[in-house]
């Protein structure tokens, strides 16, 4: 598995299991599949309710001997003076713009190592990455694939429309280097990213696609199939999920996406 070195020289595995809105009969197979098909990087948070069943396939996997708990990296939101205590390895940071990231670098006694944001082919974040490469921040993409399973449930709660989930795995220039690298739509797209060092988080159940979704280090895109794909940006009109569908968040002060908002 391919790593990305942190700014505080921990090695963060390039592809790990994403676990939001995964439901709880599913999300043990889910972290089981990916453990056995080489997983090793896991991302929870509180609010997603996986925690717990995470942590029951990790507590067998440990006492059976098959992994170490210092093999695995698990993403969640921590504090400096966990690190310090020896409870965490790094401190990351989700959702912060440009701006925010330079602020809390400067402010911070440890460094944050990791923003964490939407990032696919429709949004590059490349004025981001590039803030957060200037100060040795690595980023991982969430919904590198933009999201495609989780249109109804934003349709039934949220009232997105269909046109809000964009069919990326579906558009010409995917489906063209598809066929010519004989890999999957997701596995061109993932492909992009990580070899761009985006570490990735692809959600899934399917202990099919769980396996393909990291069958990634066998094939390299080219130079001009690199520049096909980022083609495909649309800068901030392509970003999914705004979190404006929480009541009242564009009036916090902190809301990271206020360039979308109408002046």
């Amino acid at each position: 598995m391919k790593t990305v070195t942190l700014s505080n020289g921990a090695e963060m595995p390039i592809v790990g299991l994403g676990t939001w809105r995964a439901q709880p009969e599913e999300i043990e197979n889910a972290v089981q599949a990916a453990l056995e098909s080489g997983y090793r990087h896991i991302d929870t948070a509180f609010n997603y309710n996986t925690e717990e069943y995470i942590g029951n396939v990790l507590s067998k996997w440990i006492e059976l001997g098959k992994i170490k708990r210092e093999e695995l990296f698990i993403t969640t939101k921590e504090l400096e003076g966990q690190v310090k205590n020896g409870l965490t390895k790094a401190i990351g940071l989700s959702n912060f713009n440009s701006e925010q990231v330079q602020r809390i670098h400067k402010a911070a006694e440890i460094k944050p190592v990791v923003n964490q944001v939407e990032l696919h082919a429709y949004l590059q974040q490349k004025e981001l990455r590039e803030a957060c490469k200037i100060l040795d921040v690595a980023v991982t993409a969430f919904s590198p694939l933009g999201s495609p399973g989780a249109n109804t449930h934003f349709q039934n709660k949220y009232n997105y429309s269909l046109n809000d989930f964009p069919d990326i795995l579906g558009h010409p220039v995917v489906k063209e280097l598809s066929e010519k690298y004989k890999k999957l739509p997701a596995q061109i797209l993932l492909k992009h990213l990580i070899q761009q060092d985006v570490i990735v988080i692809p959600k899934s159940s399917n202990p099919e696609r769980i396996k393909a979704n990291i069958d990634l280090f066998d094939f390299e895109l080219s130079p001009d199939d690199l520049e096909k794909l980022n083609a495909l940006d649309k800068n901030e009109d392509g970003r999914i999920f705004d979190f404006m569908f929480f009541k009242g968040v564009e009036k916090h002060p902190e809301y990271p996406f206020k360039a979308r908002l109408k002046v």
